[in-house]
Order: C-alpha cells, then structure tokens, then sequence
C-alpha cells in the first residue's frame, strides 16, 4: 500500500464492500453546519466525529478500525451509519440464539403508528407517549401469554409535501407457535390495531401492519433470508439524513430544530423478554451509548497486526488521506 500524504482512504471489507466513510463524513458536515446556522453547542462537537480514523491492516490485508471518536448526536450520519451496523450484527445473533433455544417459535413483524405531528414539542411529547402506550401494550393478558420477546425500533420520518413528522415502529416478535392456534390466542391485525389504540389512549383508528415471517420448512436457508430482512427493517435509520439534508436551507433548518427537540434523551431502540435476557447473557455492549467504533462482524482479531495506518479528514478536499 502506497502511504504518501496524497493517498485516498479506501476502506474494503472481505466481501469485497467499500465502506462509504466519505459519504457519512460529507452528511455529517452538512449536518454540522445546519447546527451551527441554529447555534446549538453542540455544533463543534459534532464537526469532529469521524475527523481521524485509525486502523490496525493485518498479514492479510485487511483493515480494522481501532481507534475514532464519534459524537453519538442522534441525527449524526456518521453515528447512525455505525449504530445501524451495530443494531444488525447484534439482533442478529440474538434471533439466532433465539432460534437455538426456541426451535418452534414464531416471528411476527409488528409496525404501530400514530397521526403526524407538525413541530418539535409535539413530536417530543408523541414519542413518550408511543413508548408508554408501548409499554401498556405489551402487557395485556393476550399479549403476554404469547410473547416470548421482542426487538422494538422507534422511526421518525418527514413528510416531504406538508414538513410533518411520521413517527412510528417497527417491532420484531418472537410468539410461542400456539399463537396460530386457536381464537384464545391468536391476535388478528383488527385485534391489534384496536389493543393499540387502547394503549395510546386514541380517539382514532391507528394504522396497523401485523404479519407472520414465515416459516419456509423446505428451505431453512429462505426462512433465516426472511428473518434477516425482518431484522433488517427493525435494525434501520431512527432517522435517515436524506429527510433534513435535502438542499432547501429553509425546510431543512426547520427539520433539525424539531428532530433535535423531539428526539432528546429518547431510547429509540429496545430489547424485552428472552430477546433482551439473551443480549445481557451474549454479554453485548449498548447499541445507543456504547462503542461504535467495533460495530462490524469481521473476526480479525485472530489474524495478527501487520502495521498500522491512520487516515484524516481534509475539510478544503472532503475526503479521508492518510497520514
């Protein structure tokens, strides 16, 4: 490897991917600069996630990140892009240990959604009440006497046509397989839809998707595939960039002052039941808070350092060179 000054980083996994490290950094500019137009604090802060990257490369060639700093800013690209490989690996292991134990356990994909909201107070005060109702919802007596456990992720998006904020979840859950058997256990889409509704205490009919991953007994190898997608879409963005970096000064400034507002101190992922006791017993560290510098799948750490390299983000060229 060529280690002059002028040398791009370029960061290619075992499968051949390039990890998009410039693409997150240029998002995160963007995203530093909207903060500091609205003189929030935090603003320097953010502009130095991701700014220096160290990495071990191995006799083997390849790269692993050892060392970084990210700001952990919960609309911050480049934390969102780590946290959301974390989220993946991490869930999936758990589904697999979940699988382990439970063999004849059954996976429903859950969504829950409530109206659109107009401003960052509101949607503030419409997250607490999802994670209640959320709460009182997984404690009714049918619920319970099926649930084995769950992965609940909350998602906020923006209405690009009225600048109103969708905020909603996405619940991976793991029943006992008498769940299809029988009216005493069987929750049908109406059923959940009004138990919801009870739960956020609506005068309104929410719109709710229920729907079974299904079990491919012929082909084990499309049943982990339809899981894996289940877990995907659990796993994703709270927020995706592409919603407050769209290139309106106005409508984005507006978007991340409100999304700043209502996404304070909110715990947007979170594991219950046999799904959270397996995180603890896998010894698994916080998908929020903790490391996000060693979020990928890649075992390297029986393959021995050769050298290391570290690569620092140019603001006049937005790109990583080495040093």
């Amino acid at each position: 490897m060529d280690l002059d000054q002028k040398t791009v980083l370029c960061d290619k996994k075992a499968t051949g991917k390039t990890q998009p490290w410039r693409e997150k950094k240029i998002a995160n500019v963007g995203y530093f600069e909207l903060l500091e137009i609205l003189q929030f604090k935090k603003a320097e802060r953010v502009s130095t996630c991701g700014e220096i990257l160290e990495f071990d490369i191995t006799h083997e060639g390849r790269m692993k990140l050892v060392n970084a700093w990210f700001c952990k800013s919960p609309l911050c690209p480049m934390c969102n892009w780590r946290k959301t490989m974390k989220r993946s690996i991490q869930t999936t292991k758990i589904v697999e240990e979940v699988i382990r134990q439970k063999p004849k356990a059954r996976w429903l994909f859950l969504t829950l959604t409530v109206k659109n909201v107009f401003d960052g107070k509101t949607l503030d005060e419409s997250l607490k009440a999802m994670a209640q109702g959320f709460n009182r919802l997984m404690k009714y007596k049918k619920v319970v006497q099926n649930t084995i456990g769950f992965m609940r992720s909350t998602e906020v998006t923006v209405n690009k046509k009225d600048g109103s904020y969708n905020q909603h979840m996405h619940v991976l859950l793991c029943v006992e397989s008498k769940y299809f058997k029988g009216a005493e256990n069987y929750l049908s889409q109406e059923d959940w839809t009004s138990l919801w509704q009870k739960a956020m205490k609506l005068d309104y009919v929410p719109v709710v998707h229920i729907e079974a991953v299904k079990n491919k007994k012929r082909n084990k190898e499309k049943e982990v595939t339809a899981i894996q997608t289940a877990v995907q879409e659990t796993a994703k963005y709270s927020v995706k960039d592409s919603d407050y970096l769209t290139g309106n000064l106005e409508n984005d400034l507006a978007a991340v002052k409100d999304l700043e507002e209502g996404l304070y101190r909110k715990r947007m992922i979170s594991y219950g039941g046999l799904l959270k006791e397996i995180h603890k017993q896998l010894n698994l560290d916080d998908i929020e808070d903790g490391d996000l510098v060693r979020v990928d799948d890649e075992d390297s750490d029986l393959e021995e350092k050769a050298y290391s390299i570290v690569a620092k983000w140019n603001w006049q060229q937005n790109n990583y060179f080495l040093e």
